[in-house]
């Protein structure tokens, strides 16, 4: 095959390619334009394609007219100065050329790509906002680092690449013009090949003299001392390095300047030579030796003002700094008096642990194997005028759980879960199940939770892509032996409303059944990105997400969830990391409808610069907290996530004494506690309490401490949740001189209770798991009540069911059926006139009279039997408890009567 074919072959392969890769990425920007469009955030997708365009020409444009300029100044030095493919064609020289354009395209599109990932580097620049607050080592404000350092680290690195593929290719050109040379292990450097190398290698030393000036303020991250940020070492050891770095640099880029008039390469070799060992010796050797030798025995001298620096920017950056501390006075014996001052929190002890209680949830309200319970939410809704704290779940769809699984049950019929389960957390049932007041389908309360809307299109487990308003009827829920259908009412999804949509949809899911089904009519839409974590994530991914975000029923029984939205950063100068960052705040509220999956970006505090930032390039995507409705408001909630990461870095920063915070003396740690009998941290949890100090009950979310190594109490942290006082932190420290049993402590008191020891060992013997739920230490003005819920589950069992509450206070340890009964031992005829938290046991099922005759007993069990299942299928459990004790009866009499005979 001649040159000329085979080049004419690669010519069409390689446009093929490009043509498949363009229709591929053609084919995703509309379908993603017209899903952003459909929810009215067109102008949200529009920002980020402009910026990603943007940014990719502007830094592929530069990078590739330097090739193509040094590529063809090589080319042309190399046809002046020398015979250039003495013995090639006028074809093979094109070739070159041809070659070098392809190159130069293909390197565009590479690099295009590679940096347009860092569109929101630039927007974040172009709308950069002031912190207010100057780093201690540069006097920069915290904004330059977090907005403008890294858009100058992009440009410096972007040209030091563009800088070294200009000189491989011209390095390439010069080379295959010496290929005669080259084949005779010659190697001929001549003047015009210095001259341009040395151009190019004079800019590529100044641009590294311009990388090291950055270099100086990345010692802000500098991990070498006793603390996060720069140390004694980085300032008087590693800047002075750098900054010789940088005069190192420019002297190189002078050594070449001047060698393009002495020609002499061993001159050029030796500058690159010195750069190098000085990058080593000054930034490594050097350094490495002044921390161990000078800084180290001396470290608490020399790193003073470095941790105080550390103390203070990350107390800043995670809001720690906020903290109000406040004493807990001495710890009081718990009164009974005590306990009727505070019966909102005695109603909102959470008894049921969210681990049994998802379990339990599974097996008696999924009422179908494709239903599930991915996560149990806990919040708090106001019932008869009272706050009561509620676990609730999503009964959401799970079509892996189908059992014939086809095209249309998985994308037209089966598309959405149905209603949600609801329980207070500090009531039981006679046979140790959650009360339920809102259950079954279709979903019933009994408190005024009503759902008028149950079906769930988006949440948590929800992947998946669905069609609805097609020509065939969704299922909605089973109703006994029959399925209830329904069609989507609601706005959500993009209307399929042409066949360039169905196409642009089959090709961007990979399914042909779009364009085979005959089911699809105009108004048919596709729903997308279901899950709501997913869904947020791809329309503002710049923001991080809670992984616990929670169901809401609001005050018309429509469904919404609501997820907490970050704004971080790892670029906080001296400021401890934690994983990937080391500032973030609670900015965004994210809330979705369960139907229509439309969202809503609430900005909660406008005070932090970044959201700020992000308000100045989204204008249309944030809402501000004053358009929130006040039923959505009662429903805010402090996130855990966050709470954990300030938990855990304040029992370390709340020392704000350098000696202190130095030898650790005052270091806290999270308590361990005993769940299903295992040792474990003790979670943060939600509770309904009046803190300390103040006259109201609100809703907190709190973590206790102990000393480092022990297992006392030392402090407990406060986040509050309701009205104006979202977001405030308190830590309550217990006094040092008194001792104050941690949540360890009591478990250990608890094993070694006789009577709860026996109990324990008896359920064990006979055969049924013992759950020890989580321990909760509750403040009770100012004394403490510990509470313990003990579940049992038969070995094979999956239904785990509360059956005692274990009350701790003081030096009285009881266990009892209820929560009431519990205080009630505590305190004996004083106890406080509490209502029990156990809902009575049903009375017994009255029994009907029974034949004599053998078949008609076997007939009148077998119908009881029947109806016993049916109840099941329907969910009915009281039914079906009625007609499985009607069955042994009947029963009962014919094992009887088979006997007398």
């Amino acid at each position: 095959m001649s040159l000329p074919t085979r080049l004419r072959l690669w010519t069409i392969v390689i446009i093929a390619g490009v043509l498949y890769l363009l229709a591929q990425f053609g084919v995703g920007l509309y379908t993603d334009f017209l899903w952003f469009q459909h929810l009215n955030l067109d102008s949200v997708f529009l920002t980020g394609l402009w910026a990603r365009v943007g940014v990719g020409l502007a830094v592929a444009g530069p990078v590739v007219v330097l090739f193509w300029l040094n590529v063809f100044i090589a080319r042309w030095q190399s046809v002046q100065n020398v015979l250039f493919f003495s013995d090639e064609t006028l074809v093979a020289q094109r070739f070159i050329v041809w070659l070098t354009w392809a190159a130069g395209l293909v390197l565009g599109w590479l690099v295009a790509v590679a940096a347009s990932n860092d569109w929101l580097l630039f927007l974040r620049f172009l709308n950069r906002q002031s912190f207010n607050l100057a780093d201690p080592i540069f006097n920069m404000d915290v904004g330059f680092y977090i907005f403008s350092l890294p858009v100058y680290h992009f440009v410096q690195r972007w040209l030091v690449i563009a800088l070294f593929l200009s000189l491989i290719g011209a390095a390439a050109i010069y080379a295959l013009a010496q290929q005669n040379n080259l084949t005779e292990g010659r190697l001929v450097i001549l003047p015009h090949v210095q001259l341009h190398l040395a151009v190019l290698g004079i800019f590529i030393f100044l641009a590294f003299a311009v990388g090291h000036w950055l270099d100086r303020f990345d010692l802000m991250y500098s991990t070498r001392g006793v603390a996060f940020g720069a140390s004694y070492t980085d300032i008087n050891v590693a800047l002075p390095a750098l900054w010789v770095m940088i005069a190192i640099a420019v002297i190189a880029a002078g050594i070449l300047l001047v060698n393009i008039f002495l020609r002499r390469a061993a001159l050029s070799l030796l500058a690159v030579f010195i750069w190098i060992v000085t990058g080593i010796v000054g930034a490594g050797f050097i350094p490495g030796l002044v921390q161990r030798y000078m800084v180290e025995p001396n470290e608490l001298a020399s790193e003073a003002p470095y941790i105080e620096n550390n103390i203070r920017f990350t107390n800043l950056a995670y809001g720690l700094d906020r903290v109000q501390e406040r004493d807990f006075s001495e710890v009081a014996p718990l009164s009974s008096e005590m306990l009727t001052d505070n019966e909102a929190t005695l109603k909102n002890i959470r008894l049921w642990d969210y681990r049994p209680l998802q379990q339990t949830y599974q097996q008696i309200q999924a009422i179908r194997l494709y239903y599930r319970f991915f996560d149990i939410d806990l919040d708090r809704y106001t019932i008869n005028d009272e706050i009561r704290q509620v676990a609730l779940a999503a009964r959401e769809l799970d079509v892996s759980r189908l059992q014939d699984p086809t095209w249309v049950t998985q994308r037209l019929q089966f598309t959405h879960g149905y209603g949600a389960v609801v329980n207070p957390v500090n009531e039981v049932t006679g046979d140790g199940l959650p009360l339920l007041w809102v259950k079954d389908l279709p979903p019933e309360s009994s408190v005024g939770l009503d759902i008028t809307r149950p079906e769930i299109y988006h949440g948590e487990g929800t992947a998946d892509y669905v069609f609805v308003q097609t020509q065939e009827r969704e299922f909605s829920y089973p109703s006994g032996d029959q399925n209830v259908y329904t069609n989507y009412e609601g706005s959500g999804g993009v209307v399929l409303d042409s066949y360039l949509k169905r196409l642009a949809f089959a090709l961007r899911l990979a399914d042909v059944n779009m364009l085979l089904s005959q089911d699809f009519t105009p108004t048919s839409r596709v729903m997308l990105f279901r899950n709501i974590t997913d869904r947020a994530r791809h329309i503002a991914p710049f923001l991080r997400y809670d992984s616990d975000p929670y169901l809401i029923i609001n005050p018309d029984g429509q469904l919404y969830w609501l997820l907490d939205a970050y704004t971080t950063s790892n670029l906080f100068p001296y400021s401890e990391p934690i994983g990937d960052l080391n500032y973030i705040r609670n900015s965004v509220k994210v809330v979705i409808d369960a139907y229509n999956g439309t969202p809503t970006f609430y900005v909660i505090d406008p005070t932090d610069p970044l959201i700020q930032s992000y308000l100045a390039i989204f204008p249309g995507l944030f809402t501000p907290l004053a358009d929130m409705p006040d039923w959505l408001r009662a429903h805010l909630r402090y996130p855990e996530d966050l709470f954990t990461i300030q938990a855990r870095l304040f029992q370390t920063y709340h020392m704000r004494d350098v000696n202190v915070f130095y030898n650790k003396e005052d270091l806290w740690q999270t308590p361990k506690e005993t769940f299903a009998g295992n040792t474990q941290d003790v979670e943060p949890y939600y509770v309904v309490l009046r803190l300390p100090g103040e006259t109201q009950n609100e809703y907190v979310l709190t973590q206790p401490f102990t000393p480092n190594t022990k297992d006392n109490l030392i402090a407990w942290l406060a986040a509050r949740s309701d009205g104006e006082n979202y977001g405030q932190l308190i830590v309550y420290r217990f006094p040092k001189q008194e001792l104050v049993f941690g949540p360890l402590q009591i478990e250990g008191r608890i094993d070694q209770d006789p009577e709860i020891s026996a109990q324990i060992t008896l359920w064990s013997q006979s055969g049924s798991q013992v759950i020890r739920g989580n321990l909760l230490v509750l403040p009770i003005d100012n004394s403490l009540l510990y509470v313990e819920p003990l579940y049992l589950q038969a070995v094979n069992g999956q239904i785990p069911e509360l059956k005692r509450v274990i009350v701790v206070s003081g030096d009285r340890v009881v266990m009892r059926e209820t929560l009431a009964a519990g205080l009630q031992a505590l305190f004996g005829e004083a106890g406080p006139p509490l209502t029990s938290t156990q809902s009575p046991t049903p009375p017994a099922v009255p029994t009907e009279p029974l034949s004599d005759d053998l078949n008609q007993l076997a007939i009148t069990a077998s119908n009881h039997y029947e109806a016993a299942q049916k109840a099941l299928q329907n969910g009915d459990w009281a039914t079906y408890g009625e007609e499985l004790e009607k069955m042994k009866a009947a029963l009962d009499a014919l094992v009887r009567l088979t006997s007398e005979q």
